[in-house]
């Protein structure tokens, strides 16, 4: 049965997360950009409404902080990818946050085409909390999966000490932490455990929102985090940026080549070196052929229409929404992304991204961002 079980006492002021600090709250974010690469002053004046990705949004919150004096200004709900997409797809928010990329069903339910590009990568750690530990416990694709299939119940059971030889590993009960809501983490890290568990990809499998066999639910990587932070013998799934502001412990995991790797920005960044990139740029990132990568990276989309104006909104909004994706993309965008502790896009992603954007329209007459 999957747990529903929210502990609201964590994600009520207990979790003090740095990246909060960089501008608002996971919920909520106000952004302001223009001109490409964040070089240009600003010329739009538009409002934008997003939501989705909670792995994204201390990056769209950072941005918020160093831009809000522009006239661009967005404000961005942090609500998991699957809610982002169906908000897009119902036309109540101009852009969604999503960490996959848009599968054929989510683009066949938008009222117009849509574009996505990629802004960032980040690993998805496994970060837990275990008195006496730090960080670089070993573990591999199918052990993780026996974890979240409640078959390995404590942290010294045989299955981790054979991957840890010589780590004294205490007999602490494994509290297991997932995400309660719909999220594009989930799914990249569920795909990772079905690359090595047929158990996993013939049970819960990969989605946004699956059945968990065991554990205890959270909303959002915040709640994930402070779940894991205040329990001992917690493991949860936690992007990068969140485990660092919170001083996690994280696991060295098991690549496609066999070598242990800590979550580190090289280890990510390497996971998109070698990718053959799609012509909607929906790539993947998970279980990367790079011997160096850490394999659970994930990347992170900024969906929109291709034609703003179809679905429903102003000149205003298409300007701005190019605008806002060109800085992002550009040195300052990419900037915030590295600070924020997030892998910045390697250059074929973001000149592919930059020439996707050529194509956005108003009722069809171009769109330049100014």
């Amino acid at each position: 049965m999957r747990s529903t079980t929210f502990i609201a006492a964590l994600s009520t002021g207990a979790l003090a997360l740095g990246v909060a600090a960089c501008g608002s709250s996971n919920n909520s974010s106000t952004t302001a950009a223009s001109g490409t690469g964040g070089s240009s002053a600003p010329t739009v004046s538009a409002t934008l409404n997003g939501a989705g990705s909670t792995f994204a949004a201390p990056i769209y919150q950072q941005v918020g902080s160093e831009l809000k004096s522009s006239g661009l200004t967005v404000n961005y709900q942090g609500v998991g990818s699957g809610d982002g997409v169906a908000q897009l797809q119902a036309g109540t928010a101009d852009f969604a946050g999503s960490d996959p990329a848009l599968a054929p069903e989510d683009k066949s339910k938008m009222k117009v085409a849509p574009v996505q590009v990629p802004i960032a990568l980040g690993a998805i750690t496994l970060s837990y909390n275990l008195s006496g530990q730090k960080s670089g416990i070993k573990l591999d694709g199918v052990t993780a999966a026996d974890i979240y299939l409640g078959k390995i119940k404590k942290w010294n059971d045989p299955a981790i000490a054979k991957l840890n030889s010589g780590l004294s590993l205490p007999s602490t009960n494994i509290t297991v932490v997932h995400r309660s809501d719909s999220s594009g983490t989930t799914k990249g890290f569920t795909q990772f455990l079905a690359n090595y568990s047929p158990a996993w990809k013939s049970g819960p499998g990969v989605d946004k929102d699956i059945k968990w066999p065991t554990g205890t639910g959270a909303k959002g990587n915040d709640g994930v985090a402070a779940a894991v932070k205040q329990t001992d013998g917690a493991i949860g799934y936690v992007e990068q940026a969140y485990a660092l502001q919170n001083g996690f412990t994280f696991a060295d995991v098991k690549n496609k080549s066999g070598a242990f790797v800590a979550p580190t920005l090289d280890s990510t960044s390497a996971a998109a070196e070698g990718l053959t990139v799609p012509a909607d740029l929906g790539i993947s990132t998970i279980d990367a052929p790079n011997a160096k990568a850490y394999p659970i990276v994930s990347q992170t989309f900024l969906d929109f229409p291709t034609d703003p104006c179809k679905a429903g909104g102003s000149k205003d909004v298409a300007n701005g929404l190019v605008a806002f994706a060109k800085y992002l993309l550009g040195p300052s965008g990419q900037g915030t992304v590295k600070k924020l502790s997030y892998a910045p896009l390697p250059a074929n992603l973001i000149t592919k991204g930059t020439a996707a954007l050529g194509k956005v329209t108003c009722n069809g007459a171009a769109v330049t961002g100014s």
